[in-house]
């Protein structure tokens, strides 16, 4: 450990243990670990349904107590926060999609839906809103390591949710919005229409594995667009202002509305289900609906838009 004299003390030098297997390795090596998942064409449309300026899909993740589950956390304070998506967050996020008749997709853990088999009625219910693949139990992909143990939880997550929704699911979603080195290779071979898990642009592309076109679409998600980086995981409640978050949503919205571009929003329904945070996104809607042009959408409608509308 790298020493230094600070105030006439001495002090680790904080960063100098990291692993850096990296720097030992050749581009080769490098250029196939930074393009095994990688961004391929760009699907932005030249325009939008009935001409509008941009495409909002809102999208809640399911998870309810499913992450604590997978780790064997049994705290009861964090097994009820996620119990309150289930029983007060799910429904009030639908009574507030309902009054303004907004569609929304749901990528629900297969076992969040068997713990709660009331809210994919509840959710199917409007018939605006879309259920996708948001894994077995929320598990860690990269942790579990294991490719045939990934492939059963998907193939058991797929099964488990086209019987609850009596169709197939066409969109997938990772837990922890995290791959595996052989998630995106399962989730191509699965026949999935887009996934909404990365991050390498602000509008939707085709997804390349080890450069091949896999003709999988992307809808990218982002922690900046995410309600769990700003009121997750602090036993006090994370950012206490919900009108701090809401004006960091609006500035991505009215941005992606002046560049005529995609605007993906992911909540939880236990965090973003409370009043004050359900009051924050509602502000959010009503500015959104206050301007001209903007196509709510569900992931499924967007993904074959994009697709159906490539560029030349």
């Amino acid at each position: 450990m790298t020493l230094v004299m600070t105030a006439g003390a001495v002090v680790p030098l904080l960063g100098q243990s990291r692993p850096q297997p990296g720097v030992k390795l050749p581009l080769a090596q490098i250029d196939a670990q930074m393009f095994h998942v990688s961004a391929g064409k760009r699907l932005k449309p030249a325009s939008w349904p009935n001409g509008a300026r941009v495409a909002v899909g809102l999208s809640f993740d399911v998870d309810n107590a499913t992450a604590d589950l997978a780790t064997g956390n049994l705290i009861s304070e964090s097994i009820s926060r996620g119990e309150y998506g289930a029983v007060d967050g799910v429904p009030r996020i639908l009574r507030l999609l309902d009054k303004h008749q907004l569609p929304a997709s749901f990528f629900i853990p297969a076992v969040s839906h068997l713990l709660h088999p009331e809210m994919i009625p509840m959710i199917m219910k409007s018939g605006r809103h879309e259920i996708g693949v948001h894994g077995w139990i929320h598990e860690h992909l990269p942790s579990v390591n294991d490719a045939a143990a990934e492939q059963d939880m998907l193939t058991r997550a797929v099964e488990t949710l086209t019987r609850a929704i009596g169709k197939r699911p066409v969109g997938y979603r990772a837990p922890s919005w995290q791959f595996s080195a052989w998630t995106m290779k399962q989730v191509k071979d699965a026949g999935f229409l887009y996934d909404s898990s990365l991050m390498a642009s602000d509008d939707a592309y085709e997804i390349l594995l080890d450069k091949q076109p896999t003709g999988v679409v992307e809808l990218p998600i982002e922690r900046i667009l995410d309600d769990f980086p700003y009121f997750g995981g602090a036993t006090n409640g994370g950012l206490p202002n919900p009108d701090l978050i809401e004006q960091v949503f609006r500035s991505e919205f009215d941005v992606a509305y002046e560049e005529g571009g995609l605007f993906v929003l992911t909540m939880h329904p236990h965090i973003t289900g409370h009043r004050s945070r359900a009051a924050g996104l509602e502000k959010l809607i009503v500015h959104m609906k206050s301007k001209p042009g903007v196509w709510f959408a569900t992931h499924e409608q967007i993904a074959r838009y994009v697709k159906a509308n490539q560029r030349s």
